[in-house]
């Protein structure tokens, strides 16, 4: 149990700008993730195994990526009771991102605009800072996200990819290949068919060559858009078991703003996440669930905000949940309530 209730720091962190307010959280994670300090917010893990892509999760709630790019408070996040982490994205070469400003909350909605387009300080950066972290020897699972430059060509993005994967793979439960960021330009069109292919055949080529080399496998997920129909969802899952890919993450943030078009800053172009993602998220998972076939594992994502909203996760199809906009809008606590209530749905 926290000894600090996250609803005495919300005003203070909701009266800054959200990326000032996301940057001091981070920056104060970082400093006493290793230190006494840490017992003011730490929560017992809910100990609720389940083997997903043939790795153990010591619950089924998890981080998901974009909250801690560059890696640097995972065993901050690990003591707030996540079964597993999430860390990323990151690119071959440090970048900066988009222009400030770039982050937008919609209270009203418990959601967040933002397009902050892949702001990290790159590859080496990054793997020193897993390195250092203690959550995988503790039991946790890390996944770690890549994509692609934004200064990088399109047609050379497979380029962006192949490094990434390289660098992270001795590091790594599961490395998860984004290519459904809506903040990078021209990054979803690596969702089309043929793009996809080439993309998933390098991967795969790649993952297996490295899996021989370090003597065991990370599992490759792909992390998938809401904003896509039918026809080609059902190409993406045909690409995906093609390949002999891991698994599959649904989804990232949405283009759309029809939940939200009355809203104060639903106007501002980037990727809408939060409450207004949850049913385009969940129709996904059950397409996917559809198209893939029991047993193969999905990982759900995008509005969770309550212990109810887990459940409906897993009801439409998703072996484990991930949490990112819930956190900053109810706390760590919701990551107890989602993974207590997971273990007391599923063992009915």
């Amino acid at each position: 149990m926290a000894l600090l209730p996250y609803a005495l720091t919300r005003p203070f962190l909701f009266g800054l700008d959200p990326e000032q307010a996301h940057d001091l959280t981070l920056d104060t994670l970082a400093r006493i993730q290793h230190t006494p300090l840490m017992c003011a917010i730490r929560q017992t893990r809910v100990d609720d195994p389940v083997t997903v892509a043939g790795l153990r999760f010591p619950n089924r709630i998890g981080l998901a990526a974009g909250l801690d790019k560059n890696g640097r408070c995972i065993d901050g996040f690990g003591a707030l009771g996540f079964g597993f982490i999430e860390v990323g994205t990151v690119t071959p070469l440090a970048q900066p991102g988009n222009p400030k400003p770039r982050m937008w909350r919609l209270t009203d909605a418990h959601a967040l605009i933002n397009r902050l387009g892949f702001n990290n300080d790159g590859l080496a950066t990054f793997v020193g800072n897993v390195q250092r972290a203690q959550f995988r020897r503790q039991g946790g699972i890390l996944g770690l996200n890549i994509g692609k430059n934004a200064a990088t060509p399109i047609e050379r993005a497979v380029d962006d990819y192949l490094t990434c994967l390289d660098g992270v793979y001795p590091h790594a439960d599961y490395v998860t290949v984004n290519i459904s960021s809506p903040n990078t330009q021209n990054l979803r069109a690596l969702q089309s068919d043929d793009a996809l292919d080439a993309l998933l055949g390098a991967l795969s080529e790649r993952d297996a060559t490295l899996a021989q080399r370090h003597g065991r496998k990370a599992p490759m997920f792909v992390k998938i858009a809401p904003d896509l129909v039918e026809d080609q969802i059902r190409v993406i899952a045909k690409t995906l078991k093609h390949h002999g890919i891991g698994g599959v993450i649904a989804t990232n943030t949405t283009i759309s703003r029809e939940a939200v078009k009355q809203l104060p800053h639903a106007n501002q172009t980037g990727g809408l996440s939060g409450a207004p993602v949850f049913e385009a998220s969940n129709t996904v998972i059950r397409q996917l669930r559809a198209e893939l076939g029991t047993g193969y594992p999905i990982i759900g994502v995008g509005g969770v905000m309550s212990g109810a909203d887990a459940v409906a996760k897993i009801a439409a199809g998703a072996d484990l949940v991930q949490i990112y906009t819930g956190f900053i809008y109810k706390g760590p606590e919701l990551v107890s309530e989602a993974a207590l209530a997971l273990k007391q749905n599923l063992s009915k």
